[in-house]
């Protein structure tokens, strides 16, 4: 038999169930931010991502690439943000700014696979742009905040790690160092926390730095660099959230000033989500056609699929929200009547209601049992005193007799999965 590839996931219904209530969440909280949806295609010219190297040399490691039949190199999309910049580019003109904009996409990446990390991934991104403002960054901040809270996580499960890309650009400078040199910090900072001291200390060598004075500059911190956003972010109850915390740097080359990333307390898992601000991309996409200030993140649904599972309380309501409910259930008690069955099922059906029946003749005790099975709230039972039937509320057992003519009006009254 054939397998499906590694790396990539087969949704059962189960899985689409689980897959529907966090993208569900994700929108319904985006949507009280007055955030709008968007999205683009899957494949991209992988010049999008070659561009002036500003995806990163990683991520063009990682690419699903290949030349298509008409001789264009394309690539499957590993991230959103360089074909966000595309689309804003051409047409940012025809919208209002800020543009607050969010997707929820697949994405695809040729890397080892591990816990938290596939090949195919489901990812929400969020940006802001048009804005350059602290006010910009703290409401980015607090969607992502808000989007864990939506799940059942609080403060005791997750924190956000605050940095600032522009803080360390002026202590590299400040120390001498020039573009090529800021690179090599950097990527070097970014990995403190994930490789030896010597070996970094290896690649230092060229830049006059060490190890030591990179964690000396993360350790003296810079309140100024975060102050207006962390008020922002007070003002609206969310500072046990958020932590400054300077050995946050993201690996992105694209990062021009506050960058952040969100680990679950317990730290037994990659990050949640991350982003930051990157007001000179969009410039650089478009050759200087357009330019905007942005800020913008992403959470891919892997990482936070194995914190709800570890939470709780996540793991409750996750449930909760998976629980098979239907609204009404057309018991069949005489097989003669199914013509008229198949109406009151059509009848239910277009009233906006989950309905369902036996496809074969069963016993009536069956049938039942299968209503409940199915989370059913009412049964409708046709049967040989039709045009009369019986409809059964199945929690309280309680049941009425009523004309067919009657169920549409009747149901009409009760409010889905009452």
């Amino acid at each position: 038999m054939i397998q499906g590839l590694p790396g990539f996931r087969d949704f059962f219904p189960e899985d689409c169930a689980r897959r529907n209530h966090v993208v569900a969440t994700w929108r319904e909280v985006s949507r009280r931010y007055g955030f709008v949806e968007f999205d683009g295609p899957a494949l991209e010219s992988t010049d999008l991502y070659r561009k002036k190297n500003e995806a990163g040399a990683e991520i063009l490691e990682q690419l699903y690439s290949f030349t298509d039949r008409g001789g264009r190199e394309v690539a499957l999309r590993p991230e959103m943000t360089p074909t966000l910049a595309r689309m804003v580019a051409a047409r940012e003109k025809h919208y209002r700014k800020p543009m607050k904009w969010f997707c929820v996409s697949n994405f695809f990446r040729h890397e080892r696979q591990q816990k938290g990390r596939l090949r195919e991934f489901l990812q929400f991104n969020a940006d802001i742009l048009g804005e350059s403002s602290p006010q910009a960054d703290a409401e980015i901040i607090a969607l992502a905040i808000d989007l864990l809270r939506a799940f059942g996580f609080t403060a005791e499960h997750f924190v956000v790690r605050l940095s600032d890309r522009k803080a360390w650009m002026d202590f590299l400078q400040s120390r001498g160092c020039d573009e090529a040199a800021c690179r090599t910090a950097l990527a070097c900072a970014d990995k403190l926390e994930r490789e030896p001291e010597e070996k970094l200390n290896a690649k230092l060598a060229a830049t006059g730095l060490t190890v030591a004075d990179l964690k000396a500059f993360i350790a003296a911190g810079s309140p100024e660099a975060f102050a207006p956003v962390l008020e922002a972010l007070a003002a609206r109850g969310l500072t046990g959230f958020v932590q400054p915390d300077l050995s946050i740097v993201r690996g992105l080359a694209y990062y021009t000033g506050v960058v952040f990333e969100i680990f679950d307390r317990s730290k037994n898992l990659r990050a949640l989500a991350g982003g930051g601000r990157y007001d000179g991309l969009v410039k650089g996409l478009s050759d200087g056609a357009a330019d905007l200030p942005a800020i913008g993140f992403g959470m891919g649904d892997v990482v936070l699929g194995h914190l709800i599972d570890e939470t709780p309380a996540a793991a409750e309501k996750l449930q909760a929200a998976l629980a098979l409910t239907s609204d009404v259930f057309v018991v069949i008690a005489d097989e003669s009547r199914r013509a008229e069955a198949l109406q009151i099922v059509q009848t239910c059906r277009e009233l906006g209601l989950s309905t369902d029946f036996p496809l074969k003749s069963a016993k009536v005790g069956k049938q039942f049992q299968e209503a409940e099975n199915l989370g059913a709230t009412h049964a409708v039972v046709i049967g040989q005193e039709w045009p009369q039937i019986k409809l059964k509320h199945l929690a309280t057992r309680a049941e009425q007799t009523l004309d067919h003519a009657a169920l549409a009006p009747t149901l009409k009254t009760y409010k889905l999965h009452s």
